[in-house]
């Protein structure tokens, strides 16, 4: 099929951080791929906590257009036609290519690396935006654009079990009933493990039962105090704050794995090391995910995410969207460039 680059508008309309603060712009100008890259018609973006705190200024000064999770369609592909009108999403992190971490294939490692509407690199938040074809996962025809658009996050939450032994026979806590810790619960959930949810609010416990995880706590001195006689042999800790790697502390049994996925603008916390060191406990930073596992979960129907979708927005109403998506018990707020 033909390039359609040329039948393309010069600029669009996009959602932009900048010193100023979060603002929509109608005139970013439409990017144009490398020959490398290919550009995508946004379809669908979410919003994820990280958004949410690069308004507060984690990763200090991002200046460009915001948004990582998205669905969208290859409109170009200058090196590489065959991608020509795929519906596609695609992994955030683009490594240099030639230093020793994206030779050993760590991109998203790569000290050079920009992140999609994180670092270096314009987002989703906008009605098109560029990635390196290397980046691209097809998205299959059963799995909708709702479905899709969380495939990065679901990844995230299936990193978890990438790092970590976790079987039928683990007893697992997660803390935080958040956009990604339900995600996380319900990556776990496809192990058989012994499962509990801790959360704030009593809804999104209630719909977790709803999605087969019946057991939950809601957060809490006395919640705490009963958990803490059947120690974790992992806990996932998802609740974006400081506060959240000190329960799971409380909740790890000795030569335990506390997992952190919590990331936010303050960034530090105490840690009793005494208690590392004589309990061997050990902490595994964990990050961005496996596509394939997350997309061939959502194919299949392991894992169920519709109902983590609270609303939809238009491009124009993006600042709406993301003033919405930081009230606590939101759930997942989308962003719909061509509404």
């Amino acid at each position: 099929m033909p390039d359609l680059t040329g039948e393309l508008p010069r600029q669009m309309t996009a959602l932009r951080l900048s010193a100023a603060g979060l603002a929509l712009t109608l005139e970013q100008p439409v990017p144009t791929p490398a020959a490398h890259e290919a550009l995508i018609r946004v379809r669908l973006a979410g919003v994820c906590s990280t958004d949410i705190e690069m308004t507060r200024g984690y990763k200090g000064g991002f200046d460009g257009v915001l948004g990582h999770e998205f669905v969208g369609e290859v409109v170009a592909a200058p090196g590489a036609p065959g991608w020509f009108g795929r519906r596609v999403v695609g992994e955030i992190n683009i490594g240099c290519g030639e230093c020793a971490m994206c030779r050993r294939g760590l991109h998203k490692h790569c000290p050079h690396r920009g992140a999609l509407g994180i670092m270096h690199r314009d987002g989703a938040f906008a009605e098109y935006m560029t990635l390196p074809v290397a980046n691209l996962h097809a998205v299959p025809a059963s799995v909708t654009d709702a479905q899709a658009v969380l495939v990065e996050p679901l990844a995230a939450a299936f990193q978890v079990l990438e790092q970590v032994p976790v079987t039928a026979d683990s007893r697992v806590y997660v803390i935080g009933a958040g956009r990604l810790g339900i995600l996380c619960a319900l990556a776990l959930a496809t192990t058989g493990c012994d499962l509990t949810v801790i959360g704030r609010h009593a809804q999104k416990l209630e719909m977790l039962a709803t999605l087969g995880i019946p057991h939950t706590a809601l957060a809490g001195t006395a919640a705490y105090q009963a958990l803490a006689d059947n120690l974790a042999d992992v806990v996932v800790e998802v609740t974006g704050s400081a506060q959240g790697i000190q329960d799971a502390f409380r909740l790890v049994r000795p030569g335990g794995v506390i997992v952190q996925k919590s990331t936010y603008a303050g960034g530090h916390y105490d840690l009793d090391t005494n208690r590392l060191v004589v309990d061997e406990i050990t902490i595994v930073g964990s990050r961005c995910g496996p596509f394939p596992r997350a997309l061939a979960a959502l194919e299949s129907g392991a894992v169920v995410v519709d109902s983590i979708v609270e609303a939809r927005y238009p491009l124009s109403q993006g600042v709406e969207a993301l003033r919405l998506a930081q009230q606590p018990g939101v759930l997942k707020v989308l962003i719909e460039p061509g509404a």
